[in-house]
């Protein structure tokens, strides 16, 4: 017996998540998204190096495959990523003016979806809780850090940015 349908969408999570930020990215073609992406990604490496280092085995049911390890898990990591700083993003920020106002609702949405995802790494037998929890810890610290770093305008990274961006807003407009 396969899958059931929602398990199947959830497994496919990382395409449709690269995706739709892709395409928020090229709407935007904010300074903003793109160092959120840029987050996402250190975060998403961070992850993989630590899993590197641990070098935990996943669940049974991937011995058979290429060595892979699964401490933390990646996917939690990133998917935690996403929803902690959407989050705190939408409660401390205005909405993008590209944006529909109602995309401050977003967390609605992603919230419940990264936990489903989240477990459903379990439900998959891809990690163990305990990988998932680290992961998802660890998704949480980066984007806490990495949110605080843009507000504080560390190492002028906010003000680079914004110029950046009003740079290519004005060649595109020529």
């Amino acid at each position: 017996m396969g899958l059931p349908l929602w398990l199947k969408f959830l497994d496919q999570t990382s395409k449709i998540v690269t995706t739709l930020t892709a395409a928020v990215l090229l709407h935007t073609r904010s300074a903003g998204v793109a160092y959120f992406v840029t987050g996402a990604v250190l975060c998403s490496a961070l992850a993989k190096s630590i899993k590197k280092a641990i070098r935990q085995e996943r669940p049974s049911l991937h011995s058979g495959r290429k060595v892979s390890y699964g401490m933390p898990s990646s996917h939690a990591s990133a998917c935690t990523f996403f929803a902690t700083y959407i989050t705190i993003t939408c409660l401390q920020l205005p909405v993008h003016p590209t944006l529909p106002s109602s995309a401050m609702f977003v967390p609605v949405v992603i919230l419940p979806w990264t936990f489903m995802i989240v477990v459903s790494r379990v439900w998959l037998d891809h990690h163990t809780w305990p990988q998932v929890a680290v992961g998802t810890a660890l998704g949480a610290c980066c984007a806490s850090f990495w949110f605080k770093l843009w507000m504080d305008d560390a190492a002028g990274v906010k003000t680079t940015a914004w110029e950046v961006e009003a740079m290519v807003k004005s060649w595109l407009e020529q």
